[in-house]
C-alpha cells in the first residue's frame, strides 16, 4: 500500500524522492510528467449499501429475524398472540483525514499547478483508503489492523470475536464455533431457512481452500462456496480474485478432475489441456480466449486490491455491508503559517457487515 510522505513540498524538494535531482525544478513543460497507473475497485458499488445519518458516534440499525409460524385452530380456541423478533446492529461513526501543504514559493516558481497536483493525489488517497478499508473487512485482515480497528481474521476465529462490537466494530461474516442452539436466537446472527439442517447452517463462512500456496484456485473451492452461499437462502452471483488467482484458472491443469469424467472425449490427468479445452469444461471460454466472463454462472472479477491468499464468493443482489456517512468527502482552506498553501479534505462515516449470510471467504492455508 501507498505510505504518507510527510512534509511540505518546496523549491528545494525537500520530502522528494531523490533530493530535486531531475523533479520539478529542472523539468519545464507538464507534458514531461508522466501519471502512475491507478488501481480502482469500486467497492462501495460492489458491496456497500449507503446510508446517511444526522448524528455522530455510534448508531444503530435494526434487523428483522424470522419469528413468525402457523398454528392449528381448534373451533372454540383462539391463536397464541406472536410478535416480531429483531436484532440490531451498531455502526461505529469515524472521521478520517488528511491536509495537504504546498509554499508559495513553490507556487511561483513551478510551471505546474503544485495546489490543482496536490489536491488531485489527496482524492486518490481517499479513493485507496476506502478500498483498503472495505476490502481488509469484507475479505478479513490477515493481521489486525490498528488504523481500521479491524482484527486479524481466519477460519479458526469464532463467531463471538467476529461479532463483538468492542474489539472488532465492523464485524464480519460467520465465524467458527456456532452451535445449533445460536440458529433464530434473538443475541445471534444465524437464522434457519427452509429445511435446511442445524449443521449445514452453523458452518463457517471462512474456510480453508484446497492449495495452500498463494494464488492456488480449485473449482471445489468454488463449488464449496456456493453450496454455503445456498444454505442460507441466497444465489451466488460474483467471485472476486486476486491476479494470483487468475493465473490459477488460467493453468488449466488445475481443473482437469471437475470436468472429465463423462465427457465422451479424450482429456485427463495425461492430457489437461485437452480436457480443459472440452465443450463441457466450465473454463473452456477462458482457455480459448484468456479472459474470465463467469464460471458456474458467477460474474468473475480481477483486481490487485483483493488479497492474493483469500478470493471471495458473494450474493451482490443483497450487499453484506451498511456505509453509514454522517458527512461527506469535505474540502477546507488550511492556514499552516507564513509562505505556505494548505488544504484539508476530511470525512465521517463507519462502515459494518450485517448481512453476513452472502459472502464466503476461501482462505490459501497458513498464508491466508
Amino acid at each position: 500500500m501507498v505510505d504518507a510522505t510527510s512534509g511540505l513540498l518546496t523549491t528545494l524538494n525537500t520530502g522528494s524522492i531523490d533530493g530535486g535531482v531531475g523533479e520539478r525544478v529542472l523539468i519545464d513543460y507538464k507534458e514531461a510528467i508522466m501519471d502512475y497507473k491507478v488501481a480502482e475497485l469500486p467497492v462501495m458499488s460492489f458491496f456497500a449499501e449507503p446510508m446517511t445519518t444526522e448524528t455522530g458516534g455510534n448508531i444503530d440499525i435494526t434487523l428483522a429475524k424470522p419469528s413468525m409460524k402457523l398454528e392449528r385452530i381448534n373451533e372454540g380456541t383462539t391463536p397464541e398472540y406472536q410478535h416480531t423478533k429483531l436484532r440490531s446492529e451498531r455502526v461505529s461513526v469515524n472521521e478520517w483525514g488528511i491536509a495537504v501543504g504546498v509554499t508559495r514559493r513553490m507556487i511561483e516558481d513551478s510551471r505546474f499547478n503544485e495546489v490543482e497536483m496536490a489536491l488531485n493525489e489527496a482524492r486518490r488517497a481517499v479513493d485507496r483508503h476506502m478500498t483498503d478499508h472495505v476490502v481488509q473487512v469484507i475479505f478479513g485482515a490477515t493481521d489486525a489492523n490498528s488504523l481500521f480497528g479491524t482484527i486479524a481474521i481466519d477460519e479458526t476465529t469464532n463467531e463471538t470475536a467476529i461479532d463483538a462490537f468492542a474489539t472488532n466494530p465492523q464485524s464480519g461474516f460467520y465465524g467458527a464455533g456456532m452451535v445449533a442452539a445460536d440458529i433464530d436466537a434473538s443475541d445471534k446472527r444465524v437464522d434457519s431457512y427452509g429445511n435446511e439442517s442445524s449443521t449445514r447452517l452453523i458452518r463457517n463462512s471462512y474456510i480453508r481452500a484446497a492449495g495452500d500456496a498463494a494464488g492456488d484456485l480449485a473449482l471445489s473451492d468454488i463449488t464449496e462456496a456456493i453450496d454455503r452461499v445456498a444454505t442460507r437462502g441466497y444465489n451466488a452471483s460474483h467471485l472476486f480474485i486476486s491476479p494470483a488467482h487468475y493465473k490459477s484458472l488460467l493453468d488449466l491443469g488445475d481443473f482437469v478432475t471437475a470436468f472429465t469424467a463423462g465427457q465422451g472425449e479424450a482429456g485427463g490427468a495425461a492430457n489437461p489441456t485437452q480436457a480443459a479445452m472440452m465443450p463441457g469444461s466450465p473454463v473452456a471460454q477462458t482457455a480459448s480466449s484468456g479472459i474470465v466472463g463467469s464460471i458456474y454462472g458467477l460474474t468473475v472479477v480481477v483486481n490487485a486490491y483483493v488479497p492474493s491468499t483469500r478470493f471471495g464468493t458473494f450474493d451482490l443482489s443483497t450487499k453484506p455491508m451498511v456505509y453509514v456517512e454522517r458527512r461527506p468527502l469535505t474540502v477546507e482552506e488550511a492556514n499552516p503559517g507564513f509562505g505556505i498553501v494548505g488544504s484539508y479534505m476530511s470525512m465521517r462515516y463507519g462502515l459494518k457487515v450485517v448481512r453476513p449470510e452472502v459472502g464466503i471467504i476461501s482462505i490459501n492455508g497458513a498464508t491466508g
